[in-house]
């Protein structure tokens, strides 16, 4: 009876997109599983129980990140910084998400190549590896060494959004029209080139969620009092789902012009509900935005006001285009996402 292994551990910070992916995955394997197969998931404490009676769980601990000899026919690791390799004979996958640690310019270079050698030490390990875009393959190959026997394969993100809101009322909301990002407050999402929208129509609020507690956040905060807009820059740091979701639904377009992605979650979480997103064209973007999202070539303001508004005049004016957003998100399914990695699974466990 084949067993299958899961470290879903980086669910301890549930509302995480990491987090997210652990916890909609899982469920779906479960779902799909194969007759005769076991699965077993690493999970920090308050998430025993979270997939059903029907498998097992092995509690995180810091104990367990130096020692688990536990063996299986497939070990699955689903991210890139993982902590937990197998000890004893089990057939390994590495799931790396992005190289972004590899770029950024606040870590040294001594720091980054200690990290690529650690990445190359679990690459050299796998029977498999994915990643989440097929632009992040080939960074990984143009970066790493992938060995010639070891099959590399992207297996995108799925999306899980609510059929109807949350009853909950949201936590934050704005006095107006207003327009949206989520995601981490750093510098590479380059998110205070955006401000100028502030400025070129009154109207609008801007909402920019997600943890601010570094200096990038009061950087752009001091920003938008310098050009007069503060008072319509809302951020409320970090937000619950009902939150999320309610202005997902609402905002007038949803902004996003991350300088590194591996995948862009809240692009596919936008178009879910119709909205015209408004993204960088670089890394991973272009790849999962898809046709009809909004691409700035630059982020000087000029081009980002005549982008943004060149954008919405064309979504305005054409009423199939919310329809198109909303079927585009479809092909990131998260039961289209476990049933490749099914078949994964049963091709390295018969290897």
């Amino acid at each position: 009876m084949p067993r299958l292994f899961l470290e879903t551990e980086r669910m301890a910070n549930i509302n995480s997109g990491l987090g997210q992916v652990c916890l909609h995955l899982g469920h779906e394997l479960v779902r799909q599983r194969p007759p005769g197969w076991e699965i077993t998931f690493l999970v920090p404490p308050d998430q025993v129980g979270v997939f059903g009676p029907s498998v097992s769980y092995i509690t995180a601990t810091r104990w367990r990140r130096v020692w688990h000899p536990w063996k299986f026919d497939v070990w699955h690791s689903l991210y890139q910084g993982t902590r937990y390799l197998p000890m004893r004979s089990s057939r390994f996958i590495y799931t790396i998400l992005d190289l972004n640690y590899l770029s950024l310019p606040e870590i040294s270079e001594s720091r980054k190549a200690r990290q690529k050698k650690r990445y190359q030490h679990r690459i050299d390990k796998a029977r498999a590896v994915t990643t989440i875009s097929n632009y992040v393959a080939r960074d990984v190959s143009g970066q790493l060494t992938i060995p010639p026997a070891t099959p590399l394969q992207a297996i995108y993100c799925g999306v899980n959004t609510p059929d109807q809101l949350p009853a909950t009322p949201p936590s934050v909301k704005p006095n107006g029209p207003f327009l949206f990002f989520i995601g981490m407050i750093q510098p590479y999402k380059n998110i205070h080139t955006m401000l100028p929208l502030l400025e070129a129509f009154p109207t609008y609020r801007l909402v920019v969620a997600g943890p601010n507690d570094r200096a990038y956040g009061q950087e752009m905060r001091e920003q938008a009092e310098r050009m007069g807009v503060s008072d319509r820059l809302l951020m409320p740091g970090p937000i619950d789902e009902a939150t999320k979701w309610w202005l997902y639904a609402h905002c007038e377009a949803f902004l996003f012009p991350s300088l590194m992605e591996g995948f862009g979650l809240p692009v596919v979480e936008a178009m879910r509900f119709g909205k015209p997103v408004f993204s960088s064209p670089l890394t991973s973007l272009p790849e999962v935005g898809g046709p009809d999202a909004f691409y700035f070539q630059s982020f000087e303001p000029e081009t980002v006001v005549d982008t943004f508004r060149q954008g919405m005049d064309a979504y305005r004016q054409d009423p199939t285009l919310a329809e198109r957003f909303r079927q585009y998100s479809q092909r990131f399914r998260w039961d289209a996402i476990a049933a490749e990695y099914w078949t994964l699974y049963q091709d390295v466990a018969s290897r």
